[in-house]
């Protein structure tokens, strides 16, 4: 979907009742708002894809389509598209069951005219929020994008600059943290800002390796060493002389070649199987782990002399469950990179997808939201992820239950749970829950207190969640 900068944005009005649609367009067409009126949902959702208007206004209750069908069509073929359902026969359920298929609101008729344009008025406003927070996620990018890396978060900043500070120095480092983390990727930066940055990178799985393999891999074999020795073969050390040995999974490594490893690195010198002569060798290694080598030192697993001699400098990343302030960032980094590698033109991703987002756990981590943002990307249809846009584990998980002590919920109780629900997963820092509602934060914080005086609603336990909301200070 592609809308000119200065071109009005479009409202799609469907009732077959001609009077609301005359009311419509008299209450709300202006320079920047053009309404499309159909008295039918076959010419509407006609028009709908012609035109592709942000907002659609559609009476729930038609011939032949119901109101219902409507919004699923559109949210269906258009993620981005803003549905607001009207009608005279409200009810608490169509209205859960509205909010729940993606509709953006439920109005009752006879339609407030004061409500109406206010209503509007916020998606306008929301949609060009959007698209500014679009282009200053594209510049903080360009700010907070380290060496292939993704980060704002205070945990993200200390690595990078602890990546600065360590790289024209170093003779070993230990990177450790979960898997998926991004450990070759920290091992790969130190190597490009090291002074030995034009000299070999060298990458070694100590896990995919026996050991019978792992010493020639290493430290290389010379002819007739042992059967099938038919020539000289240099080691990774060798090879990487001048440069950068990466060791991953050092906390697979057997003892025996544990040994032979820590004497490379006291006495930089190599010795190839089946040869008597050492090799001197100036290298720089990173060794990198998600296992807690202290507590193998404990079982006899790892020698404590090799891990004192590699950890002389430690970089520990954080999971990506311990920075989801970073999600926003890496959501954009991620749709652009593979929008490109698949030739899809992307905006971006709904506020829907974003919260369901937003509560997951990541064990796998940034490998884990790459894999996830990238299936979306292949998967999408249109311009925008939406929900059955992920994986179907994803797609399939079942939001948390809204429901009251009598099972009957307002719309704006539904709203009032949702905003409670982001605001803890994100830790209580408002900053970000307001980018993950798509909303100003000034927005947020006016909902938070009329949640607060009880102007909203009067749900004892929704107070008592906003009471409990952890303090953590909004950071832009």
């Amino acid at each position: 979907m592609s809308r000119a900068q200065n071109a009005p944005f479009k409202l799609l009005v469907i009732d077959d009742n001609v009077e609301t649609l005359r009311f419509v367009q008299d209450a709300l067409g202006t320079d920047q708002l053009e309404i499309l009126p159909a008295s039918d949902p076959e010419t509407g959702l006609k028009l709908f894809f012609q035109h592709r208007p942000l907002i659609v206004l559609a009476d729930l209750l038609m011939p032949k389509i119901s109101g219902m069908e409507v919004l699923e069509t559109i949210v269906a073929a258009d993620a981005a598209a803003e549905v607001i359902l009207i009608t005279a026969h409200y009810s608490s359920e169509s209205a859960v069951e509205a909010i729940q298929k993606g509709a953006n609101d439920y109005l009752i008729k006879p339609l407030d005219l004061e409500k109406l344009r206010s209503r509007i008025g916020a998606i306008q406003a929301d949609a060009l929020r959007r698209k500014r927070t679009a282009q200053l996620d594209r510049q903080l990018l360009d700010v907070y994008e380290f060496e292939g890396m993704i980060g704002r978060s205070p945990l993200m900043l200390e690595v990078f600059a602890k990546l600065r500070r360590v790289s024209p120095h170093f003779k070993t480092v230990l990177v450790t943290g979960s898997t998926g983390t991004g450990k070759e990727l920290v091992a790969r930066a130190l190597h490009r800002l090291s002074p030995v940055s034009a000299g070999p990178f060298a990458v070694i799985n100590c896990s995919a390796l026996v050991d019978t393999l792992l010493e020639s891999e290493l430290f290389g074999y010379v002819k007739g060493a042992f059967t099938g020795a038919l020539r000289d073969k240099v080691g990774v050390f060798e090879y990487a002389n001048g440069g950068t040995v990466f060791l991953d999974e050092i906390g697979e490594l057997s003892m025996p070649a544990q040994a032979k490893l820590l004497r490379v690195l006291q006495n930089h010198e190599v010795r190839r199987v089946g040869s008597p002569t050492p090799r001197t060798v100036n290298v720089r290694v990173i060794a990198a782990t998600n296992r807690d080598l202290k507590t193998q030192i404990s079982r006899g697993a790892f020698r404590e002399d090799l891990y004192y001699r590699l950890s002389m400098v430690e970089i520990a990343l954080p999971s990506l469950a311990d920075r989801k302030e970073d999600l926003p960032l890496l959501q954009r980094f991620l749709v652009s990179k593979f929008a490109a590698q698949y030739g899809k033109k992307i905006h971006g991703i709904t506020r829907r997808a974003q919260a369901r987002l937003a509560r997951h756990s990541w064990p796998g981590n940034v490998r884990e939201i790459e894999n996830v943002i990238g299936n979306a990307c292949m998967m999408v249809e249109g311009n925008v992820i939406d929900i059955n846009d992920l994986p179907e584990p994803l797609a399939r998980q079942a939001d948390p239950p809204v429901e009251t002590e009598n099972g009957m919920l307002t719309l704006e109780q539904v709203q009032q749970r949702h905003v409670l629900r982001v605001l803890q997963l994100v830790g209580g820092n408002k900053l970000r829950a307001a980018e993950v509602l798509g909303i100003g934060r000034g927005t947020l914080y006016e909902m938070l207190n009329r949640m607060k005086k009880g102007g909203v609603t009067s749900i004892d336990r929704d107070a008592q969640q906003l009471k409990e909301l952890p303090v953590q200070h909004d950071t832009a």
